[in-house]
């Protein structure tokens, strides 16, 4: 089982607590206004149906609960879920089966970098039964591993830059009259020779120091011209991409039916810029981060929370691994899912500098 543990006392008293906790609870789970009745039935309240009527209207008029005009139910409101998640939810550690699980699948990709972040988000997706993401852990600056020159016609070639941390970026770039694949492979083998290891801005350097060197063509200072653009604009996006899995997972969800509001959801979620404006936010916080409904900055995204934490060394290189679901989430389960594979993320990228 998973292990819990209770919170400290929030701003309502404990009997109001446990209703606001048992409506939530009973919520998730059902995705159907909460009545009275139901939470003395099932949660062993031990106080009449009036008092629970209440103390539902109270939390009402805090701002914690909704009343939807055709039910005599209540809903919480996403107040009510940043209540809950802050001062009220168990606090719930993966079970240690769960733990070994996805420890064992981890293991067997650990020396394959590439397929960390799918297998982050389809493990999260799969351990919590809604959507998960997860990016690259991506550096400030990265560095070039590898250059390749490939001819694709007489008047063209592809431009094939292998950075270290992994990423690739392919651009076609024109031909000199006359150039073959030996002189493209010459021409690559110089590179390759010169940059090496080198950040954008060394490899900045290198092109007036080749611009210089009699022996070097004018294409192979042109081509360094180009990778290094190629790596400054790779270093000047902070979320080089997302993996998401799940989906289908959310959109079963009635609050979902609708599938166009889904995909501008997950639009917003492919916007890099979007998910790179939390990256920072993220990373200052320390922990498992929790936005609810409304708390997220971009409308198309008030239907849905999302539970990020980031993973990687702050300075060196930074992703992010979280869930994304209907404000009626399972909290703590998200909570301690995401912080265990962030954690399991923050061992592998350790061992990757190390």
């Amino acid at each position: 089982m998973a292990r819990r543990t209770e919170r400290p006392a929030g701003p309502l008293d404990p009997r109001s607590q446990q209703i606001l906790r048992a409506i939530i609870e009973e919520y998730v789970v059902t995705a159907e206004p909460v009545g009275s009745q139901t939470l003395v039935e099932r949660y062993g309240l031990a106080v009449s149906s009036a008092t629970v009527r209440n103390i539902m209207a109270e939390l009402e008029e805090a701002g914690y609960l909704s009343h939807p005009h055709t039910s005599a139910g209540r809903v919480p409101t996403d107040a009510g879920y940043r209540l809950y998640v802050e001062s009220i939810a168990p606090q719930i550690s993966l079970a240690p089966v769960e733990r070994l699980m996805i420890r064992h699948q981890f293991g067997q990709v650990e020396f394959a970098s590439e397929q960390w972040f799918r297998l982050a988000a389809a493990t999260i997706a799969g351990t919590t039964h809604a959507a998960g993401l997860a990016t690259p852990a991506k550096p400030r600056s990265c560095k070039l591993r590898h250059i390749d020159l490939v001819a694709t016609s007489t008047h063209t070639a592809s431009l094939v830059v292998v950075l270290a941390e992994g990423g690739v970026k392919q651009e076609l770039i024109a031909l000199e009259e006359g150039y073959d694949q030996t002189e493209l492979d010459d021409v690559a083998r110089l590179l390759n020779e010169e940059l090496a290891d080198k950040s954008a801005r060394q490899v900045a350097n290198r092109i007036a120091a080749l611009a210089t060197e009699p022996d070097a063509p004018t294409f192979a200072v042109r081509v360094t011209q180009r990778v290094e653009k190629m790596m400054r604009e790779f270093d000047a996006a902070t979320v080089e991409d997302v993996f998401s899995d799940g989906l289908l997972n959310v959109m079963s969800e009635p609050e979902f039916s609708q599938s166009e509001k889904l995909r501008r959801v997950f639009a917003a979620l492919q916007n890099r810029d979007y998910l790179g404006s939390l990256v920072a936010r993220l990373a200052t916080a320390g922990d498992v981060q929790v936005l609810i409904g409304a708390e997220n900055e971009r409308a198309e995204m008030h239907d849905v929370s999302l539970v990020l934490a980031t993973y990687g060394q702050p300075g060196r290189a930074m992703g992010v691994v979280g869930v994304l679901g209907p404000t009626r989430m399972a909290y703590p389960h998200a909570i301690g899912t995401v912080r265990f594979v962030s954690g399991l993320m923050n061992e592998l990228v350790e061992q990757m500098y190390r």
